[in-house]
């Protein structure tokens, strides 16, 4: 304790306080479950996309890209270089989904396509797989407290759930995106000292320590190799990650409710284009900042992987440093933390306790029953951290992503056959998820197939089984469901609706022109890594 000294005390103690006045400010606009939920709708749409990035950035990303990088190289970034492709398919087909229904669950859709199971099993798929996440953004954050205090990591995870459960309590989504607004800055502030001290404290000079990372293989960024059993590879990142991400930000409660707090939709669609556009710089920093690490350490085996930034600015020395990275990557999970616990209270609320167990209640009824599903799911969310502490093994960012691949094939495989399936029902749908998810299973515990393909192998089981169980028992269909995309297209052209609000499109499966730019960015991001792999000597 004495080693991390008062001014890295102080910093992190008044940052602290900071964000935890800062949502108790915000929390005094709540006065319904709906400003809970969703805001008052007045939120700027590049602030919602500065908290979607943060959300999904925070320490797992600080901590978790380094030491991926450390041991894979530069090939890490092909996992990343599917984001452009993912927010095209999200903002074009989901978006109009849900911010027409003006829904605060996602989920809603899944009832109004299939029925009342589909959408309590795909909401009971999300809880499930959004809970390890959130147990990981704990554990990421504790390993930071137990790394600066010396306490064990179990206490930390107790300590840190704490402070984050008081800081949600406060609750709100207008709160929960204007802290991630500040979270960010102070985080992105910190990684770029750290990458400036990194590059400057070389023990060699910087042209031949690229030359001799270039001879180590740890500047290769994109591997071309078919085999489905490498994790890094270019299709794996661009085919079976693309999959797996549109998942992430198309059907995950937590990423796509602060966007339904947008004023309309072409704010919804901007603050999830800012990502598009910013995220393979982010990993991309991250990532390059992992393989320079392993030229300052020469390669040097670490206990834990994760804590290789952390040990960097803790012998750099520079004074506040320390102080500065804990409160970022601190306030930046707990970020994290609270927008998970806020989406886990709202479908609980919202998909089970107010559908099944207390209708017709009151709206404060509503807000009351949020708030103790926070206190639940804080107090549930510790038990996997726990695990992850005791089993976990090299970078917590693969560990979360290689965990989210169970779920998220048959997660999307509902959605995707809600988008496009004439014929499939509520039963086959059931059928095929939970052959999809069995299916995924028994690959990731009898084969050595790689993690990334895990989401391509549940949807493609999803999509089968299910359209052959619906049509086995129930039959052809004869008419598409008004809420497919071709059925909300006659549903817009029947009804004389207009396509278009404020030049961004209403209707599912119109492309807005910016998306084509943003195709164009990843195709040019591709060619610069090229580009970049003949360069370097």
């Amino acid at each position: 304790m004495s080693e991390f000294g008062a001014l890295n005390w102080s910093i992190l103690i008044v940052y602290i306080i900071a964000n935890l006045l800062l949502g108790y400010v915000l929390s005094k606009k709540i006065t319904s479950s709906d400003d809970f939920f969703l805001g008052n709708k007045t939120t700027p749409w590049w602030a919602i996309g500065i908290s979607v990035i943060a959300t999904y950035v925070s320490a797992l990303t600080f901590l978790g890209a380094p030491a991926w990088a450390y041991e894979e190289g530069m090939g890490a970034i092909a996992i990343h270089l599917n984001y452009p492709l993912v927010i095209i398919a999200v903002v074009c087909l989901f978006f109009p989904f849900f911010y027409n229904a003006g829904v605060a669950s996602i989920y809603e859709y899944q009832e109004k396509r299939f029925g009342k199971k589909a959408r309590a099993l795909v909401s009971t798929i999300w809880m499930i797989s959004q809970t390890m996440s959130s147990a990981a953004v704990l554990y990421a954050t504790s390993l930071v407290l137990s790394f600066i205090i010396g306490i064990d990591v179990i206490s930390a995870i107790f300590i840190v759930t704490i402070i984050a459960l008081i800081y949600t309590m406060l609750g709100g989504i207008t709160a929960v995106i204007w802290t991630d607004v500040i979270q960010s800055a102070i985080l992105f502030i910190g990684a770029g000292i750290i990458m400036y001290a990194l590059i400057t404290e070389m023990p060699s000079n910087f042209d031949d320590t690229l030359s001799k990372l270039k001879d180590m293989g740890k500047l290769d960024p994109l591997n071309y190799s078919f085999d489905f059993f490498k994790t890094t590879t270019v299709w794996s990142g661009v085919l079976a990650m693309t999959v797996y991400h549109i998942t992430v930000y198309g059907t995950n409660q937590m990423m796509v409710q602060r966007t339904l707090a947008a004023k309309n939709i072409g704010d919804a669609k901007k603050s999830y284009l800012l990502m598009g556009f910013l995220a393979f710089f982010i990993y991309l920093f991250f990532i390059v900042m992992g393989v320079l690490f392993y030229g300052y350490y020469d390669g040097r085996e670490f206990e834990n992987p994760n804590t290789i930034i952390l040990t960097f600015a803790a012998d750099y020395g520079l004074p506040g440093l320390m102080g500065i990275i804990a409160a970022a990557v601190m306030a930046a999970s707990m970020s994290s933390l609270d927008s998970a616990l806020n989406s886990l209270s709202t479908i609980s609320t919202l998909d089970f306790y107010q559908k099944y167990f207390a209708k017709d209640k009151s709206d404060a009824h509503y807000l009351n029953a949020t708030r103790v599903f926070t206190l639940l799911w804080a107090l549930i969310i510790i038990v996997p951290a726990i695990m992850y502490h005791l089993h976990a093994a090299g970078s917590i960012l693969e560990i979360l992503t290689k965990v989210g691949s169970f779920f998220v094939g048959a997660q999307l495989g509902m959605f995707a056959l809600g988008f496009f399936s004439k014929h499939t029902t509520e039963r086959g749908l059931l059928v095929g998820t939970v052959a999809a998810f069995a299916t995924v299973t028994y690959v990731a515990l009898a084969t050595e197939l790689a993690w990334p393909w895990y989401a391509v192998v549940g949807v493609t089981i999803s999509v089968t089984v299910s359209i052959i169980a619906s049509i086995a028992l129930d039959g052809f269909q004869k008419e598409w469901s008004e809420y497919t995309i071709k059925g909300q297209l006659r549903s817009f052209i029947n009804e004389n609706k207009p396509m278009k609000e404020n030049g961004w499109y209403l209707v599912p499966g119109k492309i807005d022109s910016i998306n084509y730019l943003l195709f164009a960015f990843f195709v040019v991001s591709i060619l610069s890594l090229v580009l970049f792999e003949h360069l370097v000597a």
